[in-house]
């Protein structure tokens, strides 16, 4: 019985820690990013697919890793996912795909939403193949969308950050295999 409830432990211990570097689909994905003076750690990584095309590797970055989506979502600690492109995508699609998880994920909520959504949306450049975005949300400042092209927006709320990354990690994802990705469960 000791045996078993040791492996058990053991077990539970391991599937907390979070990933190491990964790479993905030629993207690395270093163990650890800095955001505001803290160490945030590489909780998974998923790779978005549409028919048979790769369309974009994903990292989620977080201050206290989880295996968990809701508890990811809802938690107030730093959190990052890092988008890096694997084609060509305008600003229309990738706009659209974001408002579609927000009305998936966030149905009831999405009239409060939707003005910050819009202003969200806006900031949202045409991307190419290499290129990247930075969703970063900074208790008690909101979140954050940077783009390599310097472009840097905020859009206030922890409501906002939520249905944001709902639309990975919530109970209607993008992607399952995106959400199982980035919570380390692949």
């Amino acid at each position: 019985m000791k045996n078993t409830t040791l492996c058990a432990v053991l077990l539970t211990a391991v599937l907390a820690l979070p990933a190491a570097a990964k790479d993905v689909a030629g993207v690395a994905f270093p163990d650890t990013v800095s955001v505001e003076g803290k160490e945030l750690k590489l909780n998974g990584v998923g790779l978005r697919k549409k028919l048979v095309f790769n369309v974009y590797a994903a990292g989620l970055y977080l201050q206290n890793p989880s295996r968990e989506g809701a508890q990811a979502i809802g938690s107030e600690q730093l959190k990052r996912v890092r988008m890096s492109m694997l084609r060509d995508l305008d600003k229309k699609t990738i706009s659209e795909a974001i408002v579609d998880g927000f009305k998936k994920n966030a149905k009831d909520k999405l009239p409060s939403l939707q003005q910050r959504l819009d202003t969200f949306t806006s900031a949202i450049p045409d991307l190419k193949k290499g290129d990247e975005l930075l969703l970063t949300y900074v208790p008690g400042q909101g979140t954050t969308i940077e783009s390599r092209a310097g472009q840097k927006i905020s859009v206030e709320g922890k409501d906002f950050a939520d249905a944001l990354f709902s639309v990975w990690l919530g109970n209607n994802p993008v992607d399952g295999g995106v959400k199982d990705g980035m919570l380390g469960k692949e």
